[in-house]
Protein backbone atom coordinates (compact mmCIF):
# COMPACT_ATOMS: atom_id res chain seq x y z
CA UNK A 1 0.00 0.00 0.00
CA UNK A 2 1.39 3.38 -0.96
CA UNK A 3 1.98 5.82 1.87
CA UNK A 4 0.73 9.36 1.40
CA UNK A 5 3.49 11.68 2.56
CA UNK A 6 1.61 14.87 1.83
CA UNK A 7 1.51 17.20 4.78
CA UNK A 8 -1.80 17.55 6.52
CA UNK A 9 -2.89 21.11 7.32
CA UNK A 10 -2.19 22.11 10.89
CA UNK A 11 -5.11 22.59 13.23
CA UNK A 12 -5.74 26.26 14.05
CA UNK A 13 -3.81 27.30 17.13
CA UNK A 14 -5.65 28.28 20.32
CA UNK A 15 -5.13 31.76 21.70
CA UNK A 16 -3.09 30.49 24.68
CA UNK A 17 -0.97 27.37 24.32
CA UNK A 18 -1.55 24.19 26.30
CA UNK A 19 1.89 24.61 27.83
CA UNK A 20 1.04 28.03 29.23
CA UNK A 21 -2.30 26.85 30.59
CA UNK A 22 -0.61 23.84 32.22
CA UNK A 23 1.98 26.10 33.84
CA UNK A 24 -0.41 28.77 35.09
CA UNK A 25 -3.64 26.88 35.73
CA UNK A 26 -3.05 23.10 35.67
CA UNK A 27 -6.53 22.38 37.06
CA UNK A 28 -8.03 23.87 33.88
CA UNK A 29 -6.13 21.68 31.40
CA UNK A 30 -8.92 19.11 31.02
CA UNK A 31 -11.54 21.84 30.52
CA UNK A 32 -9.24 23.64 28.07
CA UNK A 33 -8.80 20.48 25.98
CA UNK A 34 -12.53 19.71 26.04
CA UNK A 35 -13.35 23.25 24.90
CA UNK A 36 -10.82 22.93 22.07
CA UNK A 37 -12.49 19.73 20.85
CA UNK A 38 -15.89 21.42 20.83
CA UNK A 39 -14.54 24.49 19.01
CA UNK A 40 -13.07 22.25 16.32
CA UNK A 41 -16.31 20.25 16.06
CA UNK A 42 -18.24 23.46 15.45
CA UNK A 43 -15.70 24.79 12.92
CA UNK A 44 -14.61 27.56 15.26
CA UNK A 45 -11.09 26.38 15.99
CA UNK A 46 -8.65 29.27 15.79
CA UNK A 47 -11.41 31.83 16.20
CA UNK A 48 -10.59 34.81 18.41
CA UNK A 49 -13.12 36.46 20.71
CA UNK A 50 -13.25 38.51 23.89
CA UNK A 51 -15.12 36.33 26.39
CA UNK A 52 -17.40 37.77 29.06
CA UNK A 53 -19.28 36.11 31.92
CA UNK A 54 -22.53 37.55 33.29
CA UNK A 55 -23.86 36.07 36.55
CA UNK A 56 -27.35 36.34 38.01
CA UNK A 57 -27.53 37.35 41.70
CA UNK A 58 -31.29 37.38 42.10
CA UNK A 59 -32.52 35.83 45.36
CA UNK A 60 -33.35 32.46 43.82
CA UNK A 61 -29.72 32.00 42.75
CA UNK A 62 -28.43 31.56 46.32
CA UNK A 63 -28.26 27.75 46.18
CA UNK A 64 -26.20 27.79 42.99
CA UNK A 65 -23.54 29.92 44.61
CA UNK A 66 -23.54 27.74 47.71
CA UNK A 67 -23.19 24.41 45.86
CA UNK A 68 -20.39 25.59 43.58
CA UNK A 69 -22.35 25.62 40.33
CA UNK A 70 -21.51 29.24 39.58
CA UNK A 71 -17.82 28.78 40.38
CA UNK A 72 -17.77 25.75 38.09
CA UNK A 73 -19.34 27.70 35.23
CA UNK A 74 -16.74 30.43 35.75
CA UNK A 75 -13.94 27.87 35.39
CA UNK A 76 -15.55 26.38 32.28
CA UNK A 77 -15.86 29.86 30.78
CA UNK A 78 -12.25 30.73 31.58
CA UNK A 79 -11.02 27.52 29.93
CA UNK A 80 -13.03 28.39 26.83
CA UNK A 81 -11.59 31.91 26.91
CA UNK A 82 -8.05 30.51 26.95
CA UNK A 83 -8.82 29.03 23.52
CA UNK A 84 -10.34 32.25 22.19
CA UNK A 85 -8.60 35.19 23.87
CA UNK A 86 -4.87 35.56 24.44
CA UNK A 87 -5.08 37.78 27.53
CA UNK A 88 -6.28 34.92 29.76
CA UNK A 89 -8.79 37.19 31.52
CA UNK A 90 -12.60 37.12 31.59
CA UNK A 91 -14.53 40.22 32.73
CA UNK A 92 -17.38 39.21 35.06
CA UNK A 93 -20.60 41.17 35.61
CA UNK A 94 -22.75 40.33 38.65
CA UNK A 95 -26.31 41.61 38.36
CA UNK A 96 -29.69 41.54 40.06
CA UNK A 97 -31.88 44.64 40.21
CA UNK A 98 -28.86 46.62 39.02
CA UNK A 99 -25.16 45.96 38.59
CA UNK A 100 -24.03 44.46 41.88
CA UNK A 101 -20.34 44.40 40.95
CA UNK A 102 -17.84 43.87 38.16
CA UNK A 103 -14.67 41.83 38.50
CA UNK A 104 -12.28 39.65 36.52
CA UNK A 105 -11.15 36.06 36.62
CA UNK A 106 -7.94 34.94 34.98
CA UNK A 107 -5.57 32.03 34.71
CA UNK A 108 -3.72 33.40 37.73
CA UNK A 109 -6.83 34.29 39.74
CA UNK A 110 -9.85 32.01 39.49
CA UNK A 111 -9.64 29.42 42.27
CA UNK A 112 -12.48 29.83 44.80
CA UNK A 113 -12.96 33.37 43.50
CA UNK A 114 -16.68 33.64 42.75
CA UNK A 115 -18.21 33.04 46.18
CA UNK A 116 -16.00 35.52 48.07
CA UNK A 117 -16.94 38.14 45.49
CA UNK A 118 -20.61 37.20 45.77
CA UNK A 119 -20.51 37.28 49.57
CA UNK A 120 -18.95 40.76 49.58
CA UNK A 121 -21.89 42.27 47.68
CA UNK A 122 -25.19 43.72 48.80
CA UNK A 123 -28.42 41.77 49.16
CA UNK A 124 -29.65 39.73 46.22
CA UNK A 125 -32.39 41.54 44.31
CA UNK A 126 -34.59 41.13 41.25
CA UNK A 127 -33.56 40.11 37.71
CA UNK A 128 -32.81 42.90 35.23
CA UNK A 129 -31.04 41.52 32.18
CA UNK A 130 -30.83 44.85 30.41
CA UNK A 131 -28.56 46.54 32.95
CA UNK A 132 -26.06 43.68 32.71
CA UNK A 133 -26.22 43.63 28.93
CA UNK A 134 -25.58 47.34 28.76
CA UNK A 135 -22.62 46.98 31.12
CA UNK A 136 -21.07 44.42 28.76
CA UNK A 137 -21.71 46.64 25.75
CA UNK A 138 -20.13 49.64 27.47
CA UNK A 139 -17.06 47.63 28.53
CA UNK A 140 -16.60 46.08 25.10
CA UNK A 141 -16.93 49.37 23.25
CA UNK A 142 -14.49 51.13 25.57
CA UNK A 143 -11.94 48.30 25.36
CA UNK A 144 -11.04 48.98 21.74
CA UNK A 145 -11.21 45.25 20.93
CA UNK A 146 -10.97 44.21 17.29
CA UNK A 147 -12.26 40.69 17.89
CA UNK A 148 -15.94 39.94 18.50
CA UNK A 149 -17.30 39.36 21.99
CA UNK A 150 -18.72 36.05 23.19
CA UNK A 151 -20.90 36.54 26.27
CA UNK A 152 -21.86 33.67 28.57
CA UNK A 153 -24.98 35.07 30.26
CA UNK A 154 -26.21 32.91 33.15
CA UNK A 155 -29.63 33.31 34.77
CA UNK A 156 -32.28 31.21 36.51
CA UNK A 157 -35.44 32.98 35.34
CA UNK A 158 -37.14 35.68 33.34
CA UNK A 159 -36.20 39.33 33.74
CA UNK A 160 -38.26 41.87 35.63
CA UNK A 161 -38.46 44.01 32.48
CA UNK A 162 -38.89 41.81 29.43
CA UNK A 163 -39.36 44.78 27.09
CA UNK A 164 -36.06 46.33 28.17
CA UNK A 165 -34.19 43.06 27.62
CA UNK A 166 -35.65 42.65 24.15
CA UNK A 167 -34.83 46.25 23.25
CA UNK A 168 -31.17 45.96 24.26
CA UNK A 169 -30.74 42.64 22.47
CA UNK A 170 -32.26 43.93 19.25
CA UNK A 171 -30.32 47.20 19.37
CA UNK A 172 -27.09 45.30 20.06
CA UNK A 173 -27.58 43.07 17.00
CA UNK A 174 -25.60 45.60 14.95
CA UNK A 175 -22.59 45.15 17.26
CA UNK A 176 -19.99 42.36 17.10
CA UNK A 177 -21.34 40.76 20.29
CA UNK A 178 -22.89 37.30 20.60
CA UNK A 179 -25.04 36.50 23.65
CA UNK A 180 -25.18 32.90 24.84
CA UNK A 181 -27.80 32.57 27.57
CA UNK A 182 -27.51 29.67 30.02
CA UNK A 183 -30.47 28.76 32.24
CA UNK A 184 -29.93 27.24 35.68
CA UNK A 185 -32.89 25.56 37.39
CA UNK A 186 -36.19 23.96 36.43
CA UNK A 187 -37.86 27.09 35.04
CA UNK A 188 -39.51 26.65 31.61
CA UNK A 189 -37.55 29.69 30.37
CA UNK A 190 -40.30 30.73 28.00
CA UNK A 191 -38.95 34.26 27.73
CA UNK A 192 -35.42 33.11 26.90
CA UNK A 193 -36.76 30.78 24.22
CA UNK A 194 -38.66 33.77 22.81
CA UNK A 195 -35.57 35.97 23.00
CA UNK A 196 -33.58 33.32 21.16
CA UNK A 197 -36.20 33.18 18.42
CA UNK A 198 -36.80 36.91 17.82
CA UNK A 199 -37.31 37.27 14.07
CA UNK A 200 -34.63 38.40 11.61
CA UNK A 201 -34.67 40.94 10.01
CA UNK A 202 -37.98 42.24 11.42
CA UNK A 203 -36.64 42.72 14.96
CA UNK A 204 -32.86 42.48 14.58
CA UNK A 205 -30.37 42.55 11.74
CA UNK A 206 -28.90 39.10 12.62
CA UNK A 207 -29.64 36.37 15.14
CA UNK A 208 -27.22 37.44 17.86
CA UNK A 209 -28.24 35.10 20.70
CA UNK A 210 -28.44 31.47 21.71
CA UNK A 211 -30.00 29.74 24.69
CA UNK A 212 -29.87 26.41 26.44
CA UNK A 213 -31.13 25.15 29.78
CA UNK A 214 -28.47 23.52 31.97
CA UNK A 215 -31.15 22.14 34.29
CA UNK A 216 -31.57 22.11 38.09
CA UNK A 217 -28.15 20.47 38.62
CA UNK A 218 -25.86 22.28 36.18
CA UNK A 219 -22.68 20.84 37.71
CA UNK A 220 -23.91 17.38 36.65
CA UNK A 221 -23.81 18.41 32.99
CA UNK A 222 -20.69 17.04 31.33
CA UNK A 223 -18.11 19.58 30.23
CA UNK A 224 -18.33 18.33 26.65
CA UNK A 225 -22.11 18.81 26.62
CA UNK A 226 -21.85 22.29 28.08
CA UNK A 227 -19.30 23.41 25.48
CA UNK A 228 -21.29 21.88 22.64
CA UNK A 229 -24.36 23.79 23.82
CA UNK A 230 -22.44 27.03 24.33
CA UNK A 231 -21.03 26.85 20.81
CA UNK A 232 -24.13 25.61 19.01
CA UNK A 233 -25.13 28.95 17.45
CA UNK A 234 -21.90 30.95 17.66
CA UNK A 235 -20.50 29.79 14.27
CA UNK A 236 -23.78 30.65 12.49
CA UNK A 237 -23.67 34.10 14.04
CA UNK A 238 -20.07 34.61 12.89
CA UNK A 239 -21.12 33.83 9.32
CA UNK A 240 -24.21 36.04 9.45
CA UNK A 241 -22.33 38.91 11.13
CA UNK A 242 -19.65 38.82 8.43
CA UNK A 243 -22.27 38.79 5.68
CA UNK A 244 -24.00 41.78 7.27
CA UNK A 245 -20.75 43.73 7.60
CA UNK A 246 -20.82 43.62 11.40
CA UNK A 247 -17.58 41.65 11.48
CA UNK A 248 -14.55 42.16 9.28
CA UNK A 249 -13.36 39.21 7.21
Amino acid sequence: MAIDYRKRPKAPAPAISLEKVAARAPELVSLYKTAAVSLAKHNAGGQRAAVYLVLDRSGSMRRYYRNGSVQHLAEQTLALAANLDDDGVVPVVFFSTGIDATAEIGLDAYRDRINPLHDSMRHMGRTNYHVAMQAVIDHYQSSGADDPAFVVFQTDGSPTSKAAAEHVLCTAASLPIFWQFVGFGDDEFRFLHRLDDLPVPDRRIVDNAGFFAAGPTPKALSDATLYDQLLQEFPQWLTAARSAGILKD
